[in-house]
């Protein structure tokens, strides 16, 4: 368990903090990241990635393009969110694996593709989750409070096995032709299926998740080139890793990373502290 740690840049003050969930919970959650920043006025990118997003603010609300959130649940989406802000940010962030839609909210994450609501409007506990957050003064209790919360909503799950299983296999970089062969679907089938259960056809997840995997390369300590990134995440070269980056981010990585810097040092792999209640 590691105590909490910041950045501070001139203007710029980020505190980013991550923990783990309780086992229990960790087939729909991923990691929690309490985060409170002050920096200039701006916008932030929120970008693509394999897990839907939970967000609890503790001060203030997510100004999106479709409306202002106090909490909120975002789907999985092939383009950066992008969020306005006053310079002043504060809550947790929850990441959701697909199958945690169904064990807490009781739908597929698809239904939710490239969209955000209220956490209120999928009859989630919203007002409490956010007080009881507000009432506590550690990170490890917010966290603790949010698996207490998160606990009450779990359903049992279950997920055709053609579908989970091509999630896998694109995690791992198999062809979607080589993945609709193994289940005896054909490719139309398996990408229906597959956009239905989660929102992106395989050929898009496949090219989030590899976005992912760059985009945590840079963010490591040690901040390889760009044709290092490309090279070990699956780009035929520089070019089409710019390209692509542009896509889904809305930047090419040189921008991303002059406009992020604060988050990116603040973040996973960065300088933030990683705690495992």
């Amino acid at each position: 368990m590691g105590k909490g740690a910041g950045v501070s840049i001139g203007n710029v003050d980020v505190e980013h903090v991550v923990g783990l969930p309780h086992p229990r919970l960790r087939p729909f959650v991923t990691r929690y990241s309490g985060y409170r920043m002050r920096t200039e006025p701006g916008v932030h990118r929120g970008l693509p990635s394999r897990s839907l997003t939970l967000v609890v603010t503790m001060d203030g609300t997510v100004d999106l393009p479709d409306g202002r959130f106090a909490t909120l649940c975002g789907g999985l989406h092939d383009e950066a969110v992008i969020i306005t802000h006053d310079g002043f940010q504060h809550g947790v962030q929850c990441d959701l694996t697909p199958l945690g839609m169904r064990a807490f909210f009781g739908m597929p994450a698809g239904e939710l593709s490239g969209t955000t609501v209220g956490l209120d409007a999928l009859d989630a506990p919203a007002a409490e989750l956010r007080e009881r957050l507000q009432d506590a003064t550690t990170w490890i209790d917010r966290f603790a409070r949010l698996d207490e919360v998160l606990s009450r909503l779990v359903r049992p799950v279950t997920l055709q096995a053609e579908v989970a299983w091509a999630w896998q296999r694109i995690a791992a970089g198999a062809p979607v032709g080589e993945i609709a062969a193994e289940v005896g679907w054909s490719r139309q089938h398996l990408s229906a299926r597959f956009a239905a259960e989660y929102g992106l056809t395989p050929k898009v997840m496949a090219r989030v998740m590899r976005f992912e995997r760059a985009n945590r390369m840079l963010r490591g300590e040690r901040r390889p080139t760009f044709t290092e990134v490309a090279a070990a995440c699956g780009y035929t070269d520089q070019a089409h890793f710019n390209r692509d980056w542009r896509a889904l981010c809305g930047a090419t990585p040189g921008e991303w990373i002059a406009a992020e810097l604060p988050f990116v040092q603040g973040s996973e792999g960065g300088q933030g502290a990683q705690l495992r209640p």
